[in-house]
């Protein structure tokens, strides 16, 4: 076994509103209609994400209604933070993560919030830092969308500022020297006085250090903007590529960035997005993803359509029969095209002769690359990227969560513990434990300078 098998994958779970991946999967019979609601339904999922010895649970967000509701359910949880709070007093290794936008919401409001959790759940939080230019977000917040380079200037002022704050109580600042009556040693406990061009603070934030000094930092997003900010502050980054080859080239461009920030890469983890759909044959697994797809029949032509420009050929509803292969002919000039990543595993399919409807039932237009399958397919899939070093862990979500955490737990983790590439213990308490990375509390030395 080489050096790079050594290895073990980390595994982050998506929990999205309740529901899953499919946005049509709160009809599945089994499923709770309510689960958006349901806070014990977040806490069971964690708890089975917790018992495969998963990583961390990973919250994305966008505080704005982005989609009708009219026949699917919302896209993220009432409010991440509260979510991992009642997550945070069930479980006991696995660690927290949520988005929050550097954007639209202030310093000293995502210092307090993250580290008082973290405190709370003894070291297992993270920090998603991202930006917001979605204008239904900003209309939310009474303002309106700004240019790229401006919500980049303010992310790296927002996190340095959270930072410091998160530092600004000393480790060794708690006293609580019952016999001298000293509860904390204010000489340890100062401001940051941290004045940028968008934000500034005075401090400090009266909270101590957790079991792992502070919250991890993530980063998602893409760009030369964002491999700067992963670089710079990341332990862990969620991306979105589709196939092996981007993904290794996302994953050493991160590396690199880190490298040019004076950091060791292998203290940056990339989290590659992943969905899966299992049955006990890949029939079973594609007939529960057309079940899905037949709840909301009317969104059908529309991908149709979206199929046939991935492959630069005309398609619609009234002039195919989608349970059919496209013909020698129709596909004599198809091609993929070169604007969407996805478009080469949808034309690979349609030329293998699968027919329209079983070729969007793999998951050709989802925005994550999608295995329907066995387990043992499932397992295939992320152990090729993860030994090709495509990412260092996977971010996970099932097509409905109701029995697809549990369905992963019991028939997947399994299969990578046999052949060594997850681990079967917690390697400690602790996220940064658990991730492999190094311990931190506040901004370092010497990393930033202070206006």
């Amino acid at each position: 076994m080489n050096m790079e098998q050594k290895k073990e994958m980390q595994l982050s779970l998506q929990m999205v509103s309740g529901y899953g991946a499919e946005f049509n999967a709160w009809r599945m019979p089994g499923a709770d209609p309510a689960a958006y609601t349901n806070i014990d339904s977040y806490v069971e999922r964690a708890k089975l994400a917790e018992q495969g010895k998963f990583q961390m649970i990973f919250i994305a967000d966008t505080p704005a209604l982005t989609s009708s509701l009219s026949h699917k359910t919302p896209m993220f949880p009432m409010d991440p933070m509260l979510a991992l709070m009642a997550v945070a007093r069930e479980t006991k290794y696995i660690g927290l993560v949520a988005t929050l936008s550097t954007t639209f919401n202030y310093p000293y409001n995502l210092a307090r919030q993250f580290k008082a959790l973290d405190v709370i759940s003894h070291g297992r939080v993270g920090w998603n830092a991202v930006t917001t230019s979605d204008p239904n977000v900003a209309a939310n917040f009474g303002s309106k969308p700004i240019n790229r380079q401006e919500r980049y200037e303010k992310a790296h002022e927002s996190i340095e500022i959270v930072q410091a704050l998160w530092g600004s109580w000393q480790k060794d600042a708690w006293t609580l020297d019952v016999e001298t009556g000293q509860f904390a040693d204010m000489e340890k406990i100062q401001p940051v006085h941290l004045q940028g061009q968008h934000y500034a603070t005075r401090g400090p934030l009266p909270i101590p250090p957790s079991e792992q000094g502070q919250p991890v930092i993530f980063q998602a997003g893409g760009g030369q903007e964002g491999l700067e900010l992963a670089g710079r502050f990341a332990s862990g980054v969620y991306a979105n590529p589709y196939d092996i080859q981007s993904a290794k080239e996302h994953r050493e461009a991160i590396r690199q960035s880190a490298i040019q920030f004076g950091r060791d890469p292998d203290d940056i983890k990339m989290f590659a997005g992943f969905m899966f759909s299992l049955g006990a044959t890949e029939e079973e697994a594609l007939m529960r993803r057309k079940q899905l797809m037949d709840f909301n029949p009317e969104e059908i032509p529309g991908r149709v359509s979206y199929l046939g420009s991935m492959i630069n050929v005309p398609l619609s509803i009234h002039s195919i029969d989608i349970d059919q292969p496209l013909t020698t002919e129709q596909l004599q000039y198809a091609y993929a095209s070169p604007m969407d990543p996805r478009a080469p595993k949808a034309l690979q399919l349609l030329q293998q002769g699968l027919s329209i409807r079983d070729v969007l039932a793999h998951g050709v237009i989802n925005y994550h690359p999608v295995v329907a399958g066995t387990p043992v397919q499932v397992a295939d899939f992320l152990e090729e990227w993860f030994l090709a070093g495509a990412c260092d862990g996977f971010s996970i979500v099932p097509d409905a969560s109701f029995d697809g955490v549990a369905d992963f737990v019991h028939l997947v983790v399994p299969i990578l513990q046999e052949r060594g590439v997850f681990h079967k213990e917690y390697e400690g308490n602790t996220l940064r434990e658990n991730m492999k990375v190094p311990y931190q509390y506040g901004v370092q030395k010497g990393d930033y300078k202070h206006d």
